[in-house]
């Protein structure tokens, strides 16, 4: 069987370093924001081109800690894209604002940003551009809008690390930014983990205020805030794999550039890649409108696959309340019934890559 994804081998390349780092933090006796999470804040920020990352709990966390610096809350709305992981939205209503659906363009499965304005009313604050599957969203229209209304923009980059847009990366381009260092991304921790990355001090230090209780100062709480912080042994471990992940992310271009070789002559709809923008394929996603078949054809045939993701937002039970119905954003729809992700990563041998090719050329013959 080809796996979906392989964490564990992944993992096993760095074995002997992040033992290495579990002893010196476990030596060290300080396991909470101490000297690892300060050193790979400043790695990640220069990474990212950043001038402030703040390691959180989760990605969740960092896009609602975000909403919550900005004050943004009950009352607001928040424009948010139609087709994507519900933890999006969930930021938005932790914060208590209310999401504001906006449907994706059909090539990158990203918000397309000609639909953002009609959706803006004078309640609205911020846009969330999420990249999904590792696929930067066309930012430069987005920031425009955003600048005409007075709007934040906050990037979902919790799949994207690594991501080019125009030569800069995902992280640098809005407002601010949420990741997730949940252990299947591309950086990934060996539990949960998250961060901001912002350009704005103001933002930077309210947010870390916010995620550790609402205090700077022990036992002095200047506001309510939360406990999300990121661990030192996670930060550690993050440390450890920041530098190879360039390398792996090449490695995954070169699956995704075989992948679209290979399956121009099939039925398949492919991912649409924008001039000016370098996906890091935290996902290769095809699209079938007999995805299911598909996928239990090349199930017979050895090969993992899983589907990101089948239910929309608007149409799950904890959005019940906002109201929308089957219909309201077809787009989203069509696209959560016909995705498949293939397998992915960068541990992948060429003769898997060959055998995923091969089954699902098969399935067409």
């Amino acid at each position: 069987m080809i796996p979906f994804g392989d964490i564990k081998n992944i993992n096993k390349r760095h074995a002997r370093d992040l033992r290495t780092v579990f002893e010196r933090v476990l030596e060290s006796g300080w396991y909470i924001l101490g000297k690892e999470v300060q050193s790979f804040e400043q790695e990640f920020a220069h990474y990212c081109g950043a001038a402030h990352a703040i390691g959180v709990s989760n990605g969740l966390d960092a896009l609602h800690l975000i909403l919550r610096a900005w004050h943004i809350g009950a009352g607001d709305e928040v424009i948010v894209p139609s087709n994507t992981y519900i933890a999006t939205w969930l930021a938005v209503t932790y914060a208590g604002a209310t999401p504001v659906p906006v449907e994706p363009e059909e090539g990158s499965c990203n918000i397309d940003p000609d639909r953002i304005e009609a959706a803006i009313t004078p309640r609205t604050r911020a846009i969330i551009a999420v990249h999904l599957y590792g696929q930067p969203a066309d930012m430069d229209p987005i920031m425009a809008i955003a600048a005409k209304h007075n709007l934040k923009v906050i990037e979902d980059a919790a799949q994207a690390h690594g991501a080019l847009y125009k030569g800069r990366k995902v992280g640098s381009l809005g407002h601010a930014a949420g990741f997730s260092f949940y252990p299947g991304k591309n950086l990934g921790a060996l539990g949960d983990g998250g961060a901001v990355t912002t350009n704005d001090q103001d933002l930077a230090q309210k947010v870390r205020v916010l995620a550790n209780y609402g205090s700077q100062q022990k036992y002095h709480n200047e506001v309510q805030g939360f406990n999300c912080r990121l661990d030192e042994l996670q930060a550690a471990f993050l440390r450890v794999k920041l530098p190879t992940l360039d390398v792996e992310t090449e490695r995954r271009r070169e699956i995704a550039a075989r992948y679209q070789a290979a399956f121009q002559d099939t039925p398949l709809v492919l991912p649409t890649v924008k001039a000016g923008v370098e996906p890091v394929w935290h996902l290769y996603v095809v699209r079938s409108p007999k995805r299911d078949v598909l996928q239990q054809r090349l199930t017979e045939q050895g090969v993992g696959t899983m589907i990101h993701y089948p239910i929309p937002p608007h149409l799950q039970p904890a959005y019940a309340d906002l109201g929308h119905q089957r219909g309201d954003f077809p787009i989203a729809e069509r696209i959560h019934q016909q995705v498949l992700s293939l397998p992915m990563g960068p541990t992948m041998e060429e003769a898997q890559v060959t055998a995923v090719i091969e089954a699902v050329k098969a399935v067409y013959r």
